[in-house]
């Protein structure tokens, strides 16, 4: 355990960060699956922008990295368009 107040501060912090970003990327890897496994292509283009707003997010939260998240947006527009 740490010793000094701010260490402790830093221990509290992190945990409450942590806790904010697993349900941040929990939520947005959830809306991915859902809009993969959409087959109706009026659905999936109006579910595609709130997917997208989810993941430019996580970008500036820094859980998902800036080029991770253009793959995966590059990714489901490419299936939202073949639908």
């Amino acid at each position: 355990m740490a010793n000094h107040k701010s260490a402790q501060k830093r221990i509290r912090q992190n945990a409450h960060r942590r806790l904010r970003n697993r349900f941040k990327l929990s939520t947005t890897r959830t809306a991915i699956k859902k809009l993969r496994n959409e087959s109706d292509a009026s659905k999936a283009a109006e579910m595609f922008p709130g997917v997208a707003s989810l993941i430019d997010k996580c970008v500036k939260h820094n859980i998902y990295h800036k080029n991770k998240a253009a793959n995966l947006k590059g990714k489901l527009q490419r299936h939202v368009n073949g639908l």
